[in-house]
């Protein structure tokens, strides 16, 4: 029995379902066999920075990498913090087969069997890859960030770059945890340990400020497929640590560099925005039964006082508080900002100027960015005419809706195999949706969702139950759970 043969088959019937391309056409194989090597370009215009202790930190197994990170101690306290981006552009053209499939895409799909790549492997693992070792063009986006954690000037410019180490969050996470040895990787270049402790340190001040502001210290827990062989074993918990938010820091103030650099030269961006939550009401209930007030109008910075509160009282619980809270924050869109335009900055990070920049080979929307940089730091015109970018904006938010019904639809297919066998068992959960279509219902282990078919009168978002494992259906991706009394 090949469960990941299954499974990539339910794979590839989803992302057709949601009008998604699983494959490559015949014209992108044609114009990526034309495609010789990385882009070599020069020129007075693209710094030499290759002597910099250049590393990336990723998952374990991720050979598409957007992104490295360095960083420097200045003399009056401050750091200088230097984010390399993986220059997709000088290899996909624009208007090209490879572009198109992008475009209709806009991003990589990651479920449970396979990657559904928004650009061809050759290109995304290795042409347009940071990869160790190999020298590549990228923007660069250097940024002073104070004591404090404030970002106080910042400046954009292409650069040849070399990736000194490939590192991974686990091993990165328990080294500065203080859980596990320095990794190999990190040993084996001089100089690197104190680097990464740096960054680390810069990383805790950056959050330690955007949290003051108001950003949301969430938690949330997604499964990782483990696999024996060709047979599905578990889904187990893929938790946050250390190392994710170091690169996540430093993306997000990447982020906001690279929208403010596009808005002072009179360019257009491709904003991610999260309006102000439309169920705050119910927000505002969720913390009221902890005995915590929150204000009648949405207030980052209360829900956040409310959301460490909550992980430090009850740590075990608070991923689940996370989820509900998401859930009634809603998702985030891509809206176009153009010069002399107001648009809403983002709920969740606490920031007014945000744009997606750092991923251009798993996300179109940050390859769009991209172009505008470049146009920006060359003096041209503006790639996008205005119209193309609002409807390039509003296909980049649809498509991702549909991205990530794909990978719950492959996810609840893999635990629906899972839980076959133990059709009558308990869980213990937690509701995640309630609305005319269904209630949904959380479990901790494995890690998903299920409908509610039986007891759900009257419950709503955040409300922990005892649920009854009572159907399953591999091929649909159903999960059915009745309400079963507690302490049974």
């Amino acid at each position: 029995m090949s469960h990941r043969h299954d499974l990539r088959a339910i794979a590839q019937r989803a992302m057709i379902e949601r009008g998604l391309l699983p494959s490559f056409s015949a014209a992108v194989e044609e114009q990526l066999h034309g495609i010789g090597g990385p882009a070599a370009e020069a020129g007075p215009r693209i710094r030499d920075r290759r002597d910099l202790l250049w590393a990336s930190i990723d998952n374990d197994d991720s050979k598409d990498l957007d992104q490295l990170t360095v960083a420097e101690s200045l003399p009056d306290g401050a750091v200088k913090v230097l984010v390399a981006i993986a220059d997709v552009d000088a290899v996909v053209t624009a208007g090209s087969a490879i572009d198109g499939h992008a475009r209709h895409n806009t991003t990589s799909v990651y479920t449970v069997p396979v990657i559904f790549p928004m650009l061809p492997e050759r290109l995304s693992t290795d042409l347009t890859s940071l990869n160790e070792g190999q020298e590549r063009v990228a923007i660069v986006v250097e940024m002073r960030i104070d004591r404090d954690g404030a970002c106080t000037a910042s400046d954009l410019y292409r650069a040849r770059v070399l990736n000194r180490a490939k590192l991974a969050y686990n091993g990165v996470a328990a080294w500065l945890e203080g859980r596990g040895p320095v990794p190999e990787r990190v040993a084996a270049v001089p100089g690197l340990d104190g680097q990464i402790r740096l960054q680390d340190r810069v990383a805790q001040v950056l959050k330690g400020l955007r949290h003051q502001r108001g950003a949301l210290d969430l938690q949330t827990i997604e499964a990782r497929a483990v696999f024996d062989g060709e047979r599905l074993q578990d889904l187990r918990a893929d938790e946050r640590n250390r190392a994710k938010e170091l690169i996540e820091d430093f993306m997000i103030v990447a982020n906001e560099s690279t929208a403010q650099y596009l808005g002072a030269r009179g360019f257009p961006s491709l904003r991610r925005v999260l309006r102000s939550p439309e169920r705050w009401a119910r927000i505002v209930e969720v913390a009221s039964e902890t005995g915590w007030k929150l204000p009648p109008a949405p207030d980052a910075r209360a829900l956040n006082e409310f959301l460490m509160d909550r992980r430090a009282a009850d740590p075990v619980r608070f991923p689940d508080l996370s989820l509900v809270v998401i859930k009634l924050l809603g998702s985030g869109e891509y809206v176009v900002d153009a010069p002399g335009d107001s648009v809403p900055g983002h709920f969740g990070l606490a920031v007014e100027n945000y744009t997606h920049s750092t991923a251009p080979n798993r996300r179109f929307p940050d390859l769009i960015t991209q172009r505008l940089l470049k146009a920006a730091l060359a003096g041209g015109p503006v790639p996008y005419p205005l119209a193309e970018l609002q409807a390039l904006a509003l296909q980049c938010t649809l498509r991702e809706d549909d991205a990530k019904k794909v990978e719950r639809r492959v996810e609840k297919s893999a635990a629906a195999l899972l839980l076959e066998p133990r059709l009558g068992e308990r869980f213990d959960g937690v509701v995640t949706a309630a609305s005319e279509k269904g209630t949904w219902v959380r479990v901790v282990t494995p890690p998903v969702e299920g409908k509610l078919v039986r007891g759900f009168e009257g419950l709503d978002v955040g409300r922990r139950l005892r649920v009854e494992l009572a159907g399953t259906d591999v091929e649909r991706g159903f999960i059915d759970f009745v309400s079963a009394p507690r302490g049974r």
